[in-house]
């Protein structure tokens, strides 16, 4: 029938040719993923164990929260908060009810961060990952008050914080009700400061808009995965402003490593042990 013809095939069909005769291989189809970057199809079990970055051009793919967790944290040592926390719809924004069930389902998770306390390296931390499988990862009143939350818990318990960021933002259904999440976060990390406990920004692909120009930044130390693009307005947005052409390698990580506002980039193989150095450096200061 017609129809048929516009089924999604369940396999990938490839063929391979034999001196004694051509054969096909049924591969099931949901086992590749093609890099955005080099355009090469990739096993997934092979990147998986490459921590999700191709070995051929290097990028670094984006990831959930519960990967992260898997390769940032030692094993079966994170205890997440506030897991029940959801969002309500108090502007009563056309439609945004249907798109939060639609993130939770596209994502497996109620909101656009996860945060937990974790052990790394043997040191204990407050963890919050951002999530840009939930609506872009937009930060909204339970992205704010998760994060916040987090941070209180540190200065309660005596303990450094790392939050990686993956943001396209403020959440625009929730108005000034998300904005006000950027003055809220900071606060708390000011409190942070105030007794002399780390702060580690992970900047991951992409962070931009209200993260970016808040929490993101604030950090002690911040750092970023390679390729990560990091901004506050869109590229568009600010050629028209200036009326000028932007560099190509504009607001990518290696830009602002060389503009200063970076600390550093760090390969995401390396990522746990440069942050394990980090914490072990920060304790060995704290005892002196």
């Amino acid at each position: 029938m017609i129809i048929d013809f516009f089924k999604k095939n369940k396999y990938v069909t490839v063929s391979t040719t034999s001196f004694e005769e051509e054969r096909k291989v049924y591969i099931p189809n949901n086992h590749w993923v093609k890099c955005n970057k080099c355009s090469r199809i990739l096993y997934k079990e092979d990147i998986k164990d490459n921590y999700m970055v191709c070995p051929f051009c290097e990028n670094h793919f984006r990831l959930d929260p519960r990967q992260r967790i898997e390769y940032l944290v030692d094993e079966n040592s994170f205890e997440e908060f506030d897991f029940n926390f959801v969002s309500n719809d108090p502007l009563k924004f056309p439609d945004y009810e249907k798109k939060i069930v639609s993130g939770k389902e596209k994502s497996n998770e109620n909101d656009a961060v996860v945060c937990g306390k974790g052990i790394i390296g043997g040191s204990e931390v407050i963890l919050c990952i951002m999530n840009s499988y939930f609506m872009m990862g937009s930060m909204g009143s339970v992205v704010g008050e998760k994060i916040t939350r987090a941070v209180e818990k540190a200065i309660e318990l005596k303990l450094p914080v790392i939050i990686v960021t993956s943001s396209g933002g403020a959440r625009m259904q929730e108005g000034m009700f998300s904005l006000m999440q950027m003055a809220k976060i900071s606060g708390a990390l000011q409190k942070l400061s105030e007794n002399n406990l780390l702060y580690l920004t992970v900047i991951t692909d992409p962070t931009t808009g209200g993260v970016t120009a808040s929490f993101a930044m604030l950090g002690d130390i911040i750092i970023s995965e390679p390729g990560a693009l990091i901004g506050f307005a869109g590229r568009r947005v600010i050629e028209k402003t200036i009326n000028e052409s932007l560099p190509e390698d504009f607001q990518t990580a290696e830009f602002l490593l060389e503009k200063g506002f970076l600390d550093k980039i760090v390969h995401r193989k390396d990522m746990k042990d440069f942050i394990y150095y980090i914490l072990k450096m920060h304790r060995r200061c704290g005892n002196e």
